[in-house]
């Protein structure tokens, strides 16, 4: 299991840089033009004009034909928004089972290399990272067609319509439910710190159904722990929209992962029986 954990960290590497660098681009092209400032069609920057500027749009649209009630439409276009990207996340679910799947059936042959090559010398890293790219190819694994490409494409997608809900002054000037949606509330962000946190348990329950270690759960609960209280912290300093956006999202995004793995868990279940019996 140390073998898997290390190679994934070495695959997650690049992906994590690519989506990092993505991200810093996608968030500086959308800060062209001051984010306090109210998106309007002269606003410049090809961000503003194709992404942000457009969900303005949508979102003034979907509340005038909801009797001007701009929480449910920014909740109307969060779903919107999540359908949209449902068929990328399929596909990447369908991946990630499948691999965790594949993963688990070589165990073996990795625990087998792992004692053969105790010996702590680079040669014998080097030899046994040979093996195990050799072992990947006779099973045919190939770790980066995980793929990247839904975060990847879901980030300016998302980012656009977060800055469309801080830069649309009619917002701002409208209330939902308890609060008003341009001033901040002290009840929002412990609902979206909360929904983080049930949505991050969610994700680690599927994975550990497939692929139990108890080693890096216990890692990952670190980040789960940390993830929802810096989420709790930010809405505290952000007009209610937001959390609420995020709170949605959330939501969405647990259900949206318990259906996907049921869709695929028992097909990838029967393909593993396959491969362990070609074993």
């Amino acid at each position: 299991m140390t073998t898997i954990l290390k190679s994934r960290k070495k695959w997650m590497k690049p992906a994590a840089i690519a989506l990092l660098g993505a991200t810093l681009a996608l968030t500086l092209s959308g800060c062209s033009a001051s984010t306090s400032n109210p998106i309007e069609a002269s606003s410049p920057g090809l961000f503003n004009h194709y992404l942000i500027y457009p969900f303005s749009l949508l979102l003034k649209w979907i509340a005038n034909g909801l009797g001007g009630d701009y929480g449910l439409s920014i909740i109307l276009m969060t779903l919107l928004i999540r359908f949209a990207i449902v068929p990328l996340m399929m596909n990447q679910t369908k991946k990630q089972v499948t691999m965790r799947v594949k993963m688990a059936v070589i165990q073996p042959e990795l625990d087998a290399l792992k004692v053969k090559y105790k010996d702590a010398s680079p040669e014998a890293k080097r030899q046994q990272q040979a093996d195990t790219m050799q072992l990947y190819q006779k099973h045919q694994i190939n770790p980066l067609n995980v793929g990247c490409l839904p975060m990847l494409l879901q980030w300016p997608i998302t980012m656009a319509f977060y800055y469309a809900i801080r830069r649309t002054p009619e917002i701002a000037a409208h209330n939902f439910l308890w609060f008003s949606l341009g001033k901040q509330d002290m009840v929002m962000p412990f609902i979206a710190a909360a929904v983080y946190f049930v949505q991050f348990r969610v994700s680690q329950k599927m994975s550990a159904q497939l692929q139990p270690n108890a080693s890096a759960n216990n890692q990952l609960a670190y980040i789960g722990l940390l993830s929802p209280v810096m989420m709790g912290i930010t809405a505290f300093a952000m007009p209610a929209a937001l959390p609420l956006y995020w709170s949605v999202g959330g939501i969405f995004i647990i259900v949206q992962t318990i259906v996907l793995n049921k869709m695929y868990a028992k097909p990838v279940k029967t393909h593993s029986s396959e491969l362990a019996e070609k074993m």
